[in-house]
């Protein structure tokens, strides 16, 4: 009996910010239960880790990951690390974005209704969240089927 209530007391005793493995969910449907669409990563991300308490958390790709969505070029580095909270990323590492010819680091994502906003520090720029619904892929963006058709004829 006095073992059993040890053992309650040890498991109620842990803290919330440690989950069972086997209930550990994928880094993108982390981002959702913090209002972020998924799509603010690329496809590939292969391990994260995430304090519950603090909202620390660093993002693994198996290397770097670059690729074009329209005009602008980004890129991953192979550990991505920030603080999250509902609908906000503060701290961001890793990920920069080319502006004309210079390359500057995304410091910070916020999800506002239908807009995302990424901040450079100095200025930031909103994109409608609709074009977040899908991860882009590791370089070729969401151009990899033309992609793929050139690699096929060849």
């Amino acid at each position: 009996m006095a073992l059993r209530t040890l053992i309650l007391l040890i498991l109620f005793s842990l803290p919330a910010s440690y989950t069972i493995a086997d209930e550990k969910l994928t880094a993108y449907q982390a981002l959702q239960q913090y209002d972020f669409p998924t799509g603010i990563l690329p496809k590939g991300i292969v391990a994260y880790e995430l304090n519950t308490d603090t909202g620390e958390f660093s993002a693994y790709l198996n290397g770097t990951c670059n690729f074009a969505i329209d005009s602008y070029q980004l890129s991953y580095k192979s550990t991505i690390q920030g603080v999250i909270s509902q609908g906000k990323i503060t701290n961001l590492q890793g990920v920069s974005v080319k502006v004309l010819f210079f390359w500057l680091n995304i410091v910070e994502v916020i999800h506002d209704g239908d807009d995302m906003e990424f901040s450079v520090g100095i200025a930031s720029a909103n994109f409608p969240t609709d074009n977040f619904f899908e991860s882009p892929q590791c370089g070729c963006g969401f151009n990899c089927n033309h992609l793929n058709t050139l690699v096929s004829s060849i």
